[in-house]
């Protein structure tokens, strides 16, 4: 199985910002958390400051949107060149439309669920999508503590992509370190967001290959079939 480590650019630090995306270099993505002060309760950046991202990360970018009105917004990400752009289905009206406009322009799409969103609420239009990312922490701050009964979650999301024979990413988000990473992997996720346990290092492109490491050796070996 093929692991994913995005480490989340929120806690890198914003005034050396290129170099800091340098320091993750062998990352998979950078994920980028776009929050609006409404959805969450929390601000961080939003086109401009993605932009900027964009043009100086040596890895592509994974848009997480954490904002009201994102059937508006969305797709702007896309266009900017963000190669992944994440939708929470609690805060998208028509999340099926909006995927279609975002692969459209060029850029995968994910789904996001909050900790308190059973994935039934998605089953239907799971298969517009390219990445299913469960939250593992209460969306709109870093730094919170994993949720192990997220894991629950994960598995059902494995199991259907194994049932189905799709090819979804299955991400997660929050509270990803060298020990919950093993949780995350042995429930079937193959991408992960990780802060603190990235950047919070002496050496962040040592800490992404630990955790790549430790994600191969737990994960889910299961083959999806039709």
């Amino acid at each position: 199985m093929t692991v994913r480590i995005n480490p989340s650019i929120l806690s890198a630090d914003f005034a050396n910002i290129e170099r800091e995306l340098t320091r993750i270099d062998n990352a998979d993505f950078v994920h980028v958390d776009v929050m609006d002060n409404h959805f969450v309760p929390n601000l961080t950046f939003g086109l401009q400051m993605v932009s900027r991202i964009k043009a100086t990360s040596p890895v592509p970018l994974d848009v997480h949107l954490m904002i009201s009105d994102q059937d508006r917004w969305a797709p702007g990400y896309a266009e900017l060149g963000a190669e992944s752009v994440t939708l929470h289905v609690e805060a998208t009206s028509d999340p099926v439309g909006t995927a279609a406009r975002i692969r459209a322009i060029g850029s995968r799409v994910g789904i996001a669920l909050k900790p308190g969103t059973p994935f039934a609420t998605i089953e239907d239009i799971a298969h517009h999508f390219d990445q299913i990312l469960v939250m593992t922490v209460e969306p709109g701050f870093g730094g919170q503590a994993f949720m192990k009964d997220q894991m629950a979650t994960v598995r059902d999301v494995a199991a259907f992509r194994s049932k189905r024979g799709t090819d979804w990413w299955i991400q997660v988000d929050g509270g990803v370190d060298p020990t919950t990473i093993e949780f995350a992997a042995e429930a079937g996720a193959d991408t992960f967001v990780a802060g603190s346990a990235v950047y919070g290092t002496d050496n962040p492109a040592f800490a992404i290959e630990n955790l790549r490491k430790i994600a191969r050796d737990h994960s889910h070996h299961e083959e999806p079939h039709v």
